[in-house]
């Protein structure tokens, strides 16, 4: 069975995992009150998937 001779360094080790790219979030734009928002997500309205699902309080 083949052993390495010497161990690996840590940035050696660590080239493998750093070819990841940070995207940003998915924006869609909100039915119900146009805002952007991301997809999947409850809205700042309140409404996903075109129902009230946060019932918030009016300000006077």
């Amino acid at each position: 069975m083949a052993v390495p001779k010497r161990k690996q360094s840590k940035s050696r080790t660590n080239k493998r995992f750093a070819n990841y790219k940070a995207t940003e979030p998915t924006l869609v734009v909100c039915p119900h009150c146009h805002a952007l928002k991301q997809a999947h997500r409850v809205c700042k309205c309140g409404y996903y998937d075109g129902t009230e699902v946060i019932v918030r309080e009016e300000k006077k």
